[in-house]
């Protein structure tokens, strides 16, 4: 038995509370992910776990899956409620549009997570590393 409870209706969530898994599942994908490629050093694994998580990696990530088509209209719609989800917080780091497409990114994430989508996650996962680890090596 799963200590996951099932979410009744995913689809009813509001794009604040699906960025708020979503956030959470990226991150521990990111860690995975930076220990898997040999990065064991703690104010190292911090740095690089940045290139990812930061709110401009996500948007960007998020710009490039939209520019290139790679999202379905049920995602889109999924990307517009987190984009346009009002949070009440102040973004300190980033301007409010790159704040909100990185919470859209979030979304999308958490959307497929709680609807058990594995699959699509690892999927969009995988995608938004190519982006960053090649915009990386193009700096």
């Amino acid at each position: 038995m799963s200590l996951l409870q099932p979410i009744k209706d995913v689809k009813q969530l509001n794009g604040l509370a699906l960025a708020y898994i979503g956030d959470a599942v990226y991150e521990v994908y990111v860690r995975h992910h930076l220990l898997a490629n040999g990065s064991v050093k703690p104010h190292q694994l911090h740095r690089q776990a940045i290139q990812y998580v930061s709110a401009k990696a996500q948007a960007k990530v998020l710009l490039a899956l939209l520019e290139k088509e790679l999202l379905t209209e049920e995602e889109r719609a999924i990307v517009r409620r987190g984009r346009n989800a009002k949070s009440g917080t102040i973004p300190k780091n980033t301007d409010v549009q790159t704040y909100r497409y990185s919470t859209a990114f979030e979304a999308l994430i958490g959307y497929h997570f709680l609807g058990k989508n594995e699959k699509r996650v690892e999927e969009l996962i995988r995608c938004s590393f190519a982006i960053i680890e090649s915009k990386e090596r193009t700096l």
